[in-house]
């Protein structure tokens, strides 16, 4: 078995999808069904008769193993001719199955040579005159053995190409699976990179205008704003980050807009005991800060409060984003900062994550619900068995 998430390679595969073991496995397994079933009719019938045409059961199955190889070889060609264009193809399997058909009773002939001994001998001794094509149950035993086998090896390709099929339709699963984590990686990598750069350009203007009244300020806020960068390039990386680290980048892009809009702009974070140790998507709750400053502030000139909180219950954690908007503001129509949360949470959680959002009495509410991760997903991953493939 292998341990990995996508199929294996097509250059180990055998025929029709199928691994040199997965075919041996399932047609010799099939065969010494074959083999027995046909042992023990022929025994039963010898049993029951006094004279019988039945051969004996070792040269039954010494029949059964000289057919083993022209069963391998009919399976494999099967296989590979497949069956588009059905026109074509059915015609060649016909042929096959006929081919290993008609040569079953000329193994039985054989394995009566290798094993009949003196009383097999003596036979033909006695019919010697006798030309063999001229004997005249040759041909009635030649189209009996022809049609026993016939279905029998209808029944065995019908079984190889099943699992055959089986086979082709799990690695393609694989396969598809694998795409579609590759996908969602990919596009949870942009959207965790979708910091406005509309919010950064205002953010230079604002260090700018402070260079020449401030110069201690505009450097202080050189570093935050390169420290909040170096935070935004690191979290683009991973998938999850601890909630603390998430506040600690929410606070950093806060101090900065406060530095901007000071006399406007109050922040509420929660305290460090109110903050529990889990894990939640990396910069989850930026779009929603960015969108709670440049909203709330949007359309008066009165002063602004941004808060956060955090709460546990049963295992469910919430996070909310609040701000103060204009009294007489309705509520806004939803941006691509909220757009890009719910879908970032449709990924990584599959409908067990929601947020909601929406006004009233003056406030802007935005709050995630998600199940509580107490553990690193990373970690969690690597323990997790990979999909296998047989």
């Amino acid at each position: 078995m292998m341990g990995m998430g996508t199929a294996e390679p097509s250059a180990r595969r055998f025929a029709g999808g199928l691994s040199l073991r997965q075919f041996l496995a399932i047609t010799c397994l099939f065969w010494a069904y074959v083999a027995l079933s046909n042992i023990l009719y022929a025994y039963g019938m010898r049993t029951g008769m006094t004279h019988t045409m039945f051969a004996p059961w070792d040269q039954r199955l010494l029949q059964h193993l000289l057919l083993l190889p022209v069963v391998l070889v009919s399976f494999w060609a099967s296989l590979r001719i497949q069956w588009r264009p059905l026109v074509i193809a059915l015609p060649l399997q016909l042929i096959l199955g006929a081919a290993f058909s008609a040569v079953a009773y000329p193994a039985m002939l054989v394995a009566e040579m290798i094993l009949g001994g003196e009383e097999w001998h003596k036979d033909v001794m006695a019919h010697g005159a006798t030309p063999p094509w001229a004997d005249p149950m040759l041909l009635p035993l030649w189209l009996a053995s022809f049609v026993n086998f016939l279905p029998a090896y209808g029944f065995g390709l019908g079984l190889v190409t099943g699992l055959a099929l089986y086979t082709r339709f799990r690695n393609s699963e694989l396969k598809l699976a694998a795409l579609e984590r590759e996908w969602s990686q990919a596009r949870l990598a942009t959207l965790r990179m979708q910091l406005s750069p509309h919010t950064l350009f205002n953010l230079l203007h604002t260090i700018r205008g402070h260079i020449e009244w401030d110069p201690k300020g505009a450097q202080s806020m050189v570093v935050q704003l390169a420290d909040l960068l170096r935070r935004l390039l690191n979290a683009g990386e991973r998938d999850f980050s601890k909630l603390n680290d998430e506040l600690q980048f929410v606070r950093l892009y806060l101090e900065l807009q406060q530095r901007r809009f000071a006399d406007r702009l109050t922040v509420v974070l929660p305290l460090a005991e109110e903050i529990p140790a889990v894990w939640v998507p990396s910069l989850i709750l930026q779009p929603l800060v960015e969108n709670a400053v440049v909203h709330g502030l949007a359309g008066h000139q009165g002063p602004v409060t941004v808060r956060i909180t955090v709460r546990m219950t049963h295992d469910v954690l919430t996070l909310s984003v609040i701000n103060t908007i204009a009294p007489d503001k309705l509520a806004g129509e939803e941006g691509i900062g909220l757009n890009n949360v719910r879908e970032r949470l449709a990924v990584q959680f599959e409908g067990r994550a929601g947020l909601a959002a929406g006004g009233a009495d003056g406030e802007w509410r935005s709050e995630i619900t998600m199940p509580a991760i107490h553990q690193s997903p990373a970690r969690e991953a690597r323990r997790a068995p990979a999909l296998v493939d047989a």
